[in-house]
């Protein structure tokens, strides 16, 4: 009969501890970048060469090498994690992206650029110990123990702290102490570089308002009507079943003077403040495309899904403000993310990749109003990239203004060092009293050690990965989830409701 000590040696035998934070890393690298090197179009210079009518920079594919080092006569070979703890290296690899110009829609130059260089996380797949038996590691100087999962910058070992956050894109409504709403409905939707904000409250009139990005409280039923679905029919009947609540024919009433889609446009750019301009619907639609609920998409397509959207969180706002219907629970791990090292870096890399090329644009166009323009090789700065990611891992000041998401690992003793690589930090301030989320939760068991927080300010907001947690990272793409939901007899929605 197995024991409890068999059932963890045997699994470790096949798994590592940091095993999750491995294949987030491996992830980012194999998919993560690319998917960013995608996001960004094609690069139009506004100052181009006076005999050219059409200039456009292409984007390709990425490749990544394993760590290398050149020296200083100028050759390149491998480096391992030892030589760059003793020599006080970065442990990185060399990232290449394939770009090309195309000139009046023929591609003229294309050709593979050094973009930078990107710490390498020790163990991981594109690191040069993946794979190593136990005597090759040692021949490496390496202790076969050691379960990696951190990253060598300056020679001094870091470790990527696992971030604990509310899940995005899910809708919450939670009880107000103070403001003019006892009640408030927020969604933080978010898709790729956008995290936005949304927030649904109802004053004393009985009036519902919506505020994000250019608008702040604005009648949700004009936003819902801007976006396409302007029958008062539809609107009760989507928000209301049989008429329970009366709220929304007050609301319906607050803006009786808005019939077509073409009034609420018109409507809500006063409440922006826009001037009288001819392309104020373009404008609106544009923030609408862009920032209002963008994990649904950015299309003109999407608008009515948007407004369908709003229908269904009104309803929700309305039942819990109404019918009592219970309050989510944040403290609940199915309403946490956690982001591992791969999720941090993606978010580094896609800030960083952004600048260097707003740095390519001005650095093309500079050389066009000189009239020295040749080619566009030299207009990429690869140290660029590497110092600002080598800068924020080595300082541990990240996106967003966080700080200490990297941090020196404890090497006091192996078992420092393995509580420091399963560490969760809660990104609530440690300062403020926080009760319910520093208190241990039902949903914890299993997945965090009910022991080990410190005490002091951070109790609670500071935890650690039970030792056989493994942290799931399956993605299933819409697609999928919108066939199976179809079988189960889901019917989808169109224009017509």
């Amino acid at each position: 009969m197995y024991r409890y000590k068999d059932i963890i040696r045997n699994y470790f035998e096949k798994h590592s501890i940091v095993e999750s934070n491995l294949n987030s890393f491996n992830s980012f690298m194999d998919k993560g970048m690319q998917k960013i090197i995608d996001e960004i179009q094609d690069i139009i210079p506004t100052i181009i060469p006076s005999e050219v009518t059409e200039f456009k920079i292409k984007l390709g594919k990425i490749e990544i090498e394993k760590p290398q080092i050149t020296e200083s006569d100028g050759s390149k070979r491998k480096i391992f994690p030892t030589e760059a703890r003793l020599r006080n290296l970065t442990y990185s690899a060399p990232v290449y992206l394939s770009v090309s110009a195309v000139i009046d829609g023929v591609e003229r130059e294309s050709f593979k650029a050094l973009i930078g260089k990107i710490p390498v996380m020790v163990k991981s797949k594109y690191c040069n110990l993946y794979g190593l038996n136990e005597e090759n590691l040692v021949k490496h100087y390496e202790d076969p123990n050691d379960p990696g999962g951190y990253f060598i910058l300056n020679g001094n070992e870091r470790v990527l702290i696992i971030v604990e956050d509310l899940a995005s894109n899910k809708f919450f409504v939670e009880k107000t102490k103070v403001g003019p709403s006892q009640f408030v409905g927020k969604v933080y939707s978010e898709k790729g570089s956008y995290r936005i904000p949304h927030v649904i409250e109802q004053m004393k009139t009985g009036t519902i308002y919506l505020t994000f990005t250019r608008f702040t409280r604005v009648p949700i039923i004009a936003v819902i009507k801007a976006l396409g679905l302007t029958r008062d029919e539809d609107l009760a009947r989507f928000v209301s079943e049989e008429n329970q609540y009366d709220d929304i024919f007050i609301n319906l009433y607050e803006i009786l003077e808005i019939k077509t889609q073409d009034d609420a446009i018109e409507y809500l750019a006063k409440k922006a403040g826009m001037a009288q301009q001819d392309d104020r619907k373009k404008k609106i639609f544009e923030i609408f495309d862009k920032y209002l609920l963008p994990h649904l998409g950015s299309t003109k397509e999407t608008r009515i899904l948007k407004a369908y959207n709003l229908c269904k969180y009104t309803k929700k706002f309305l039942m819990v403000a109404k019918d009592n219907l219970s309050l989510e629970d944040k403290d609940h791990y199915m309403n946490k993310r956690l982001k591992l090292s791969g999720n941090l870096l993606e978010d580094l890399f896609r800030v960083n990749m952004a600048s260097l090329i707003q740095d390519m644009l001005y650095n093309f166009q500079r050389l066009v109003k000189r009239g020295k323009f040749q080619s566009i090789k030299i207009i990429i700065r690869d140290q660029l990239l590497t110092s600002r990611i080598k800068s924020a891992m080595a300082t541990g000041a990240w996106i967003g203004g966080r700080k200490g998401v990297s941090q020196n690992m404890d090497r006091t003793n192996y078992l420092a060092t393995l509580s420091h690589l399963q560490r969760v930090v809660s990104l609530l301030s440690s300062t403020q009293e926080n009760f319910e989320a520093r208190a241990l939760h039902p949903t914890h068991w299993g997945r965090l050690c009910p022991i080990e927080t410190p005490e002091g300010t951070p109790i609670g907001l500071r935890k650690n990965l039970a030792m056989l947690t493994k942290i799931s990272e399956e993605e299933m793409a819409d697609d999928k989830i919108k066939k199976q939901l179809e079988t189960c007899g889901l019917k989808g929605i169109n224009q017509n409701g």
